[in-house]
């Protein structure tokens, strides 16, 4: 174990609990014990202990250094319960935000007869709260905790006796968890084919398998695999030795292998080392790790170690050409070694994103005013190592091993939902062609609702065209091109026939609108502000509108895109003078969304991927005023002329006479 470090320490500087020896990191351990008042300042038998004689209950007024910060550990016992009331292991397998909380070495906590197990046990209980916040109730969703190795000092029996203690709130309530043997706890320099020791005595294949999630152990007992479920999908955590024989890579292959679609993350104690600006790379071990196990498994998109500190991070590229996320969390150099501090990954991937965070359960349930200095510096941690967020497009990352199957097109019958007034679909051309001006798109309602070709005088050929592209969860897969710009006017877009039953509908009951459209990454505001998805002939002047904030020259009816752009819903309702309007928000270019404006008779709400947006009129607004000319889609009219043509796809429109629910949209 102290060669092994000593290599180690000469080729780099990575920072070590080698406190048996007079090696750097015993040095570092002796300065940062002076530094924090605790050398040479009376402790008596706790030696270089980090607490006090009394380490489950709270420290009184005026006890000495080398003890508890004030307000301290006696405010830990609280009841696991996730928030749920029973005690049990409950999070949620379905929710698109989860935690996964890593707790590196707390060996410092566990030494001999210097046991002070308060910091780990606040740690474990803010992990089965599910880490509750107690000011507004809401929740991380924790669904797995693995501890990162260094258990224990020295590995000792006493010493696990304390700890099993703490791990076994885990066990009453049913939680998943990983652990995994550092070099303290195993004292050997072998590999994990050392057999029996305390530390497997306490942390056994029995015990890990009543574990939640347990999918098995290698046969020496040393590493052991889960799958926990999260975001409705599965999720595996390998626990690796800190030295993996032939044997253990074998077995780490194997489980892998035997679940070749679920993204993996990989804790282990020696693997990466940081300098002191907290970049990182692979120690010789991790070396090894790299070459047999991550780099050909593109499954392992994390691997998180302790074992050396300062934290740091960093991003490797595999086999595969794909990102492996590199850190290193330890803080026993810290106050208190390190007070049991965790790290949160917290997944969310709505934003496809994982936000980290780091700090101490203990510390934090301590009162701001009742903290010690040092207490108040650790209670979280903020540096660019120990807050961040990682972005990972989760789709496209998994993609290799467990690609999204598309959603298959549906029939157009499927879509014809009771009193669906009008349904175009755009899956009919050949893609990249060019809509001939004879083209026409019929109402698949049957209605006769058909959309004719149209252009703006002066539009070159091929300005609008037949696409395969579409929105994910479109029912006909492809759209309409459109190549249009206001100055000068030119584009060539749709309208429907003038005896379309559509023409003359006025919605007094109600309606939904429909429709799926991208704006391309060349949208330009100055060419293409105000164009509309779908928008009606006829001026509101000519309707008889003339109130307040009503554009005598605006259409009765559109829905088009801001310079922002955002999506505005602009009408001119039956029982009102003036406009009525909805607004979205900015939307970013390159996608495809949806959108679906909802009238129940009353009111009018804008829901953008199936989202209510805010900016949506509490003002009563009946029906739609109409002069019985077409609709366009695509085109905008002002002051009675074509004025601009859109820019960018157009999918799936469909409109009807009734208010539907979120759940009965295109989308659903």
């Amino acid at each position: 174990m102290h060669d092994i470090q000593a290599t180690e320490h000469e080729c780099g500087c990575p920072r070590t609990a080698d406190l048996d020896g007079e090696g750097p990191a015993a040095a570092g351990r002796r300065r940062f014990l002076r530094g924090a008042g605790l050398v040479g300042a009376g402790v008596g038998t706790a030696g270089l202990g980090l607490l006090g004689a009394a380490p489950a209950r709270a420290a009184g007024p005026g006890t000495a250094a080398g003890s508890e910060p004030t307000g301290g550990a006696g405010t830990a016992a609280k009841k696991p319960g996730k928030g749920k009331g029973n005690g049990r292991w409950q999070p949620d397998p379905d929710a698109r935000q989860f935690t996964v909380v890593v707790l590196p070495d707390t060996q410092y906590l566990f030494d001999q007869d210097r046991i002070h197990p308060a910091p780990l046990e606040a740690s474990v209980r803010y992990v089965l709260d599910g880490g509750v916040n107690r000011e507004d109730g809401t929740d991380d969703n924790i669904v797995f905790l693995s501890h990162l190795g260094d258990v224990t000092e020295n590995g000792l029996a006493v010493e696990y006796a304390a700890v099993t203690k703490v791990f076994g709130l885990l066990d009453d309530a049913g939680a998943a968890y990983g652990v995994l043997a550092g070099n303290h706890d195993v004292r050997s320099s072998t590999d994990d084919q050392r057999g029996s020791t305390p530390y497997l005595e306490t942390f056994s294949k029995a015990r890990a398998a009543r574990t939640a999630g347990y999918r098995g152990s290698s046969p020496d007992g040393y590493n052991t695999c889960h799958v926990f479920r999260a975001a409705g999908r599965d999720w595996m955590v390998l626990s690796l030795d800190w030295r993996l024989s032939d044997a253990g890579f074998a077995w780490a292959n194997s489980m892998i292998a035997a679940n070749p679609k679920v993204p993996v993350i990989l804790t282990t104690h020696d693997l990466a080392y940081a300098d002191d600006s907290g970049r990182a790379e692979l120690s010789d071990n991790g070396k090894r790790l790299w070459e047999r196990l991550i780099d050909g498994n593109d499954q392992i998109f994390l691997t998180v170690n302790g074992h050396y500190w300062p934290p740091g991070r960093t991003v490797l590229k595999n086999r595969a050409g794909h990102d492996v996320h590199v850190h290193i969390t330890n803080y026993q150099d810290r106050y208190y070694g390190g007070a049991a501090m965790i790290r949160a990954y917290r997944f969310d991937l709505d934003r496809d994103t994982v936000d980290v965070s780091t700090f101490s359960p203990w510390i934090q349930q301590i009162a701001a005013e009742e903290r010690n200095t040092l207490a108040a510096q650790h209670a979280e941690l903020t540096s660019d190592v120990d807050r961040f967020s990682l972005a990972i497009d989760f789709e496209r990352r998994f993609a290799g091993f467990a690609p999204v199957p598309p959603r298959p097109a549906r029939r157009a019958s499927e879509l014809l939902v009771r009193d669906t007034a009008a349904y175009w679909r755009f899956d009919g051309g050949g893609d990249g062609t060019a809509v001939a001006p004879q083209q026409v798109v019929k109402d698949l309602t049957g209605q006769g609702n058909d959309l004719l070709w149209q252009s703006a005088p002066g539009t070159p050929d091929g300005a609008l065209g037949w696409s395969a592209e579409h929105h994910p969860d479109q029912p006909g897969h492809g759209s309409l091109q459109f190549r249009g710009t206001r100055s000068p006017v030119r584009g060539s877009y749709l309208q429907t026939v003038p005896t379309a039953p559509l023409n003359r509908e006025t919605f007094e009951r109600g309606f939904t609108v429909e429709a799926f459209f991208k704006l391309p990454a060349d949208w330009d505001s100055a060419q293409s502000r105000w164009s509309a998805l779908l928008s009606r002939w006829g001026m509101s002047s000519e309707a008889g509108r003339s109130g307040p904030g009503t554009d005598a020259d605006e259409p009765v009816v559109t829905l088009s895109l801001s310079e922002a752009p955002a999506l505005q819903w602009c009408v001119y309702p039956l029982n009102q003078t003036g406009a009525s309007t909805c607004w979205g928000h900015q939307l970013p270019l390159d996608r495809w969304w949806h959108v679906a404006v909802v009238n129940d008779g009353k009111l009018s709400r804008m829901y953008v991927e199936g989202c209510e947006v805010a900016r949506n009129p509490a003002t009563p607004a009946v029906g739609l005023a109409t002069l019985g000319r077409p609709w366009m889609l695509g085109g905008y009219a002002y002051a009675g002329v074509l004025d601009k043509v859109f820019h960018g796809y157009i999918g799936d429109v469909r409109i009807v006479r009734r208010a539907l629910r979120v759940g009965e949209f295109m989308t659903a």
